[in-house]
């Protein structure tokens, strides 16, 4: 106590320690009861009367329950890069509930005598208590940094942690990740080991006479579980390893496998060579396991699970458990790619098509969508060797591809997607989708609209498996945009009269709200054709019905709706131009918490600013949104009306990942085919940073055009579209470039 730790205590009579053992955590604090100090005959005692009121099935249920429980509350995206050492999944009480169950049913509580009793073999049983020396090693040393009781392999620690193991940085990755890499391994052991000695002590505890149906000549239904019928069957006959695969894919009936299938499945992965790789029959089946209709993520990752997709795929069980600090994946690299290879067959259910319907309905039409999976598995497949890890992963799909027999045209597109697997996220979030000439450079790169259509699929299903804050309904539009915009471009080459097109359908949807081309011409009359070129049709036609009968209003007027992506809000800001505006209006939403996502500033012919924002809200359950656009509306009309002077926002506080793997911040400015210029800023994601941003704009009298802002985590990597006189003047250019670099 005195030295801090957590003493749980209490004074009972045996009596009064059975009544309490109602309860499942008391009874399990009772059972495994050790004699400190005291009368050796009463503490017989009570671990007699402990063992005679313990229903040993009641209990394994009870404890099973509990498991299930734990797991749904520690397994999420938070725990996976800062696991809990005890209660996550793969975690010490993995373990002990096992030991807990064993001593329950009097098979004994260490490892050796589980090998003893059958449930495991020795070599298991070395190879368990390995594990667990690992975990009780990391959270004994966790303890001793924190100096108090710490659970959490938080990122304070790894560092400090590797470096007492001896583990040191390589050329490519940092020795925490090295560390981490050991630890989600061991995570994945322990499950592993956890399911199948709790199917182990199901069976001994509840030896249930279940009926038994042949399936063939090597597997048998037993129950609702699927198990061998030669307990050495992968020795003598590996290719059955696949079969056991596809037999659960077909079967739907079949809900599991049994004890001793799951322990042959797990040494069944040391069979699995360089012969096996070459046999043209495991290359068919695991490609007819692709092909299913049914249960092909599920056979992944069982594979996966039990080391197998590792062993038959050697580039695989070289990312299994790597985890990658780079601000926005909250999945080891095996985790993230079954993540996308899950996505994309989602997609494909219509029970899910209401998330996102354009996927739903290209999946559909997709002909042989494993060539899908197989660009899934090998996207991020040559992650942590150093190097460009699409074009190294080429490499590896070229290979699997060859192996298995692909035609050439499938060949051809897995290996460009891997390459390729970046371009349409990078293009829809980075540069100007108005510009017809993007879109022109990008369709170049398209061989066909199969192509288009595979590529925004894995793209979807990739930046979805990324974590599940980075993927929002603006990202999801502007790639939707790209791929709309591209088909277009493919089908019907450039469009010479897409201002004409773009004011024709504007002028459409405003005839519909009863408004004549007289009303809005005088406001149509004051915009640029850069104007109409930045904005889709139903944009300049909600500002035209609220704008054509106030073009010489001297007040600001700002107006806000619910956004078409789906999710944040639009807001419109139209004022006398002054200086400073783009800063307040940036000050304003940061000080709100809002994320400004996309700016398209433009001043009009008579000297007004009209200007559009699209806005995500950070955690605003707690607000209406009609409450919330009238409050935007008025708030900052008033900002903007008084021309307060502004004080930048501060940084806020640094988030604890970024403070561990600090980000480097780069800033690059360049003109684009068009002479204007383009400033990329990639830095780590803080409160304000573009309204700090904006302030320097501003005191170098440097105008906004344009700003996209893509944040994927703590990672922010933004660009904008810039003019001022000094940016043609190098020295000048040179201390503002410094000036970012100082104060971002």
């Amino acid at each position: 106590w005195d030295i801090g730790l957590e003493v749980g205590h209490s004074i009972r009579t045996v009596a009064e320690c059975i009544s309490e053992s109602t309860d499942i955590t008391v009874q399990t604090n009772l059972l495994e009861a050790r004699l400190l100090c005291g009368q050796p005959a009463l503490f017989e005692q009570l671990c007699k009367s402990v063992r005679q009121h313990l229903v040993a099935k009641e209990f394994f249920m009870a404890k099973l329950h509990e498991q299930e429980q734990r797991h749904a509350r520690f397994d999420d995206a938070d725990f996976n890069l800062e696991p809990n050492l005890k209660e996550s999944p793969g975690g010490l009480r993995d373990l002990q509930i096992v030991t807990w169950i064993s001593r329950a049913a009097g098979l004994g509580t260490r490892w050796t005598e589980l090998a003893q009793a059958g449930l495991i073999t020795l070599s298991e049983a070395h190879q368990i208590a390995c594990h667990d020396a690992l975990l009780q090693t990391l959270r004994i040393r966790l303890h001793y940094l924190a100096r108090r009781r710490e659970d959490r392999l938080l990122f304070d620690f790894q560092t400090t942690l590797a470096e007492q193991l001896g583990i040191t940085d390589s050329a490519n990755r940092r020795a925490s990740e090295h560390l981490m890499q050991r630890y989600y391994r061991t995570r994945r052991a322990v499950r592993l080991f956890n399911t199948i000695l709790l199917q182990h002590l199901h069976d001994y505890l509840f030896r249930d006479t279940l009926p038994q149906h042949a399936l063939n000549e090597r597997f048998r239904m037993v129950g609702t579980r699927l198990e061998m019928r030669d307990e050495h069957l992968f020795e003598h006959r590996p290719e059955a390893i696949f079969e056991l695969f596809l037999i659960m894919q077909q079967r739907l009936e079949l809900t599991d496998l049994s004890a001793n299938t799951l322990r042959a499945l797990w040494r069944a992965r040391l069979k699995i060579d360089a012969t096996f790789r070459r046999d043209p029959q495991n290359q068919a089946h695991f490609m007819e396991i692709l092909r299913q209709p049914h249960g092909v993520i599920h056979a992944l990752r069982r594979m996966n699970q039990f080391g197998i997709l590792g062993s038959y795929i050697p580039a695989f069980g070289r990312i299994v458990g790597q985890m990658q600090h780079d601000l926005f994946h909250v999945y080891t690299v095996d985790e993230h790619i079954l993540m996308v290879v899950r996505n994309l067959r989602r997609f494909a259910l219509e029970k899910h098509a209401h998330e996102l319907p354009l996927c739903n309905k290209l999946m559909g039409e997709f002909a042989r969508p494993e060539v899908l999976y197989i660009a899934g598995l090998f996207h991020d497949i040559a992650k942590g060797r150093g190097g460009d890890h699409a074009r190294l992963g080429m490499k590896d799909a070229r290979k699997f591809c060859t192996l298995h027999q692909l035609s050439h045209d499938d060949s051809q597109l897995v290996v460009w997607l891997v390459e390729q697997h970046l371009t349409l996220s990078s293009t829809a979030q980075k540069q100007d989708l108005a510009d017809p000439e993007v879109i022109a450079e990008f369709a170049e790169n398209i061989k066909n609209d199969r192509y288009l259509v595979a590529l925004y699929l894995l793209t979807v299903a990739d930046v979805k498996g990324t974590s599940p804050k980075v993927w929002n309904a603006w990202k999801g539009k502007l790639m939707e945009d790209l791929f709309h915009l591209t088909r277009r471009y493919m089908k019907e080459g450039a469009i010479d009269n897409h201002l004409t097109e773009i004011r024709e359908q504007a002028a459409a949807t405003l005839n519909l709200y009863a408004i004549s081309a007289t009303s809005y011409q005088m406001l149509w009359a004051q915009l640029d054709d850069s104007y109409f070129m930045d904005h889709e049709a139903q944009e300049i036609a909600w500002h035209s019905r609220l704008l054509y009968f106030r073009v010489n209003d001297p007040a600001p007027i700002v107006k806000a709706r619910l956004s078409r992506a789906g999710s944040g809000l639009q807001v419109l800001v139209y004022c006398r131009d002054q200086r400073w505006l783009f800063a307040r209006i940036c000050d304003f939403f940061a000080r709100l918490s809002f994320t400004i996502v996309e700016a398209k500033i433009h001043t009009t012919q008579h000297g007004y600013a009209l200007n559009s924002f699209q806005v995500m809200e950070v955690n605003r359950s707690d607000m209406d949104y009609r409450d919330l656009m009238n409050y935007i509306e008025f708030e900052l009309t008033e900002k903007i009306r008084l021309a307060e002077p502004i004080n930048p926002v501060s940084g806020g506080r640094m988030s604890r990942q970024l403070k561990h793997f600090p980000l480097n911040t780069k800033i690059n400015i360049a003109t684009d085919r068009h002479g204007i210029y383009v400033l990329t800023l990639i830095a780590g994601d803080r409160p304000g940073l573009l309204a700090r941003f904006a302030h320097i704009l501003d005191r170098h009298h440097i105008r906004m055009h344009r700003a996209k802002i893509n944040t994927m985590g703590s990672r922010a990597e933004d660009v904008f579209w810039i003019s001022g006189s000094m940016l043609s003047k190098p020295a000048d250019t040179s201390l503002f470039l410094n000036e970012l670099l100082e104060k971002i």
